[in-house]
């Protein structure tokens, strides 16, 4: 658990097989559908609990799952940085969830992984994630034109955004 941040209940432990089943309801929900696309059955959930390359936390609230949190690494010394992706169950959206897992996650891959530059690329329409972030100290960094392709079949904007340390500083205690 981490005090002090506005979800304080919320804990990230690393996710495992048994939590298949409420990920995959998650993800199956409108809201997030729209976002994260990917297999009915999970089957890609599963190809990332067994990438090496891929770290997959679940969030919890309370003792339940209530979303998930991954992040991958470019440990090349030359482009060192980290990405992450999230996704909350909509019944818990607009609740600080979010924003404190993602702070959670920053201060580990600052302080404890060493990286100074971290990445996320919501969706260029996704006006509440973009918002999500920015509160958690990342910055808008450019359009991503037609940079993934939606489930009607059409290519769909990304907008980078990142946080440099240093340069878009957050209190490490999580304010924003």
């Amino acid at each position: 658990m981490h005090q002090g941040d506005p979800a304080s209940t919320i804990s990230l432990r690393s996710a495992h097989l048994d939590d298949l089943d409420a990920l995959t309801a998650i993800r199956s929900t409108v809201e997030v559908r729209r976002w994260w696309r990917g297999e009915d059955d999970g089957s890609d959930l599963v190809e990332n609990l067994d990438d090496p390359e891929v770290e997959v936390r679940v969030i919890e609230r309370s003792g339940r799952v209530v979303g998930l949190i991954q992040f991958a690494e470019e440990l090349d010394p030359e482009y060192r940085h980290a990405g992450i992706d999230i996704f909350i169950d909509p019944a818990h959206h607009r609740q600080g969830i979010a924003s404190s897992a993602i702070r959670c996650l920053m201060r580990e891959l600052i302080d404890e992984r060493g990286h100074h530059r971290l990445t996320i690329d919501p969706a260029a329409d996704n006006a509440a994630a973009i918002a999500c972030y920015a509160s958690a100290g990342f910055r808008p960094v450019g359009v991503m034109r037609n940079y993934e392709r939606g489930a009607d079949g059409t290519w769909h904007d990304g907008l980078l955004m990142e946080h440099v340390v240093g340069v878009d500083d957050v209190d490490a205690a999580g304010a924003g």
